[in-house]
């Protein structure tokens, strides 16, 4: 009997199991292989044993990262790769380079980095799964995370500039989407009639830009225009997940918008409430140490000091 496998990772919302595409990855290769995974929704990064997500844990075994974990799974027999060929093996590699290099870069900037998006999206919807005080700070180190990644990878020269940073990292994205649009064709998923670990990186990737109602959605924008990107999307949401298409329904998505509005509303009168008692301690008179009241002498002219009064 296999030993049992549970996944820490990030929850989802808007129609996905998961808004973290990481943990979009690692849950899409769990069905397509059959893996019988346990899936425990985390409130903070924190909370995992080793401080990121996704996470497996199986008997006295802990992995993070996508890579890992799949290869993790395929040693236990979980194997959704197991009829591609040597060569279909090798593009597999080359695509998911393809994505890191190309599209996570554009990804991170779309949730933590684009300002509007960030404000009125990533940061209110992380905030109502972070308990207090956390949830004041682990959204914003996530978010300057999300730019020291991006500039640490596509800050250098030629680009000189935040600008011309963002605009090259979304040129790249769009290209990268034309050719997946254009490796894919017609066909259900990359290499055939079956999902292997190809198509759980790129529905991890593609998902979140997909789905999530943000106000900033130029990304959004061009993905929609390739029909058989979000088909792809579409059938693997309904296949695997049992999810409908549009994730809500009309009143419900009125309710989570609301209720979204509202925690945006709240965090922000948290932190406003943080930084004035800030203000206030530094605006505050630095008043000298008291001194100590002059102590009655005892019998003898002794002082009777606080370890003279715990003497026998």
């Amino acid at each position: 009997m296999a030993a049992p496998m549970e996944l820490s990772c990030w929850g989802g919302d808007w129609g996905l199991p998961s808004l973290h595409p990481e943990s979009l990855i690692v849950m899409a290769y769990a069905k397509f292989s059959g893996a019988p995974l346990t899936v425990n929704i985390i409130d903070n990064s924190w909370r995992a044993p080793k401080g990121d997500v996704p996470v497996l844990i199986s008997e006295d075994t802990v992995i993070s990262q996508p890579a890992k974990i799949l290869n993790f799974l395929r040693k236990q027999k979980y194997n959704a790769d197991y009829e591609l060929s040597a060569k279909q093996g090798a593009d597999t590699l080359a695509y998911i380079a393809l994505l890191e290099e190309k599209l996570c870069p554009a990804l991170l900037h779309t949730f933590w980095v684009e300002a509007e998006n960030y404000c009125n999206v990533t940061k209110p919807w992380f905030a109502s799964r972070i308990a207090f005080p956390l949830r004041l700070y682990l959204p914003g180190k996530m978010s300057r995370d999300a730019l020291n990644r991006i500039l640490l990878t596509k800050g250098g020269p030629p680009l000189y500039s935040l600008t011309e940073v963002e605009a090259q990292i979304y040129r790249d994205a769009k290209e990268c989407l034309n050719l997946l649009s254009k490796r894919l064709g017609t066909s259900q998923f990359f290499f055939g009639d079956m999902p292997t670990t190809l198509d759980a990186f790129v529905f991890g990737f593609l998902a979140p830009i997909y789905k999530v109602c943000f106000p900033r959605v130029q990304l959004q924008e061009h993905l929609k225009q390739l029909p058989n990107l979000c088909r792809f999307c579409d059938d693997i949401l309904i296949c695997y997940f049992k999810l409908t298409v549009a994730g809500h329904s009309p009143a419900g998505q009125d309710t989570a918008d609301a209720n979204l509005q509202k925690l945006t509303q709240l965090v922000n009168k948290e932190s406003n409430l943080i930084e004035k008692m800030d203000d206030n301690l530094r605006k505050s008179p630095q008043h000298p140490p008291r001194k100590l009241t002059t102590l009655k002498l005892a019998a003898g002219g002794e002082e009777i000091t606080p370890l003279n009064r715990l003497s026998p």
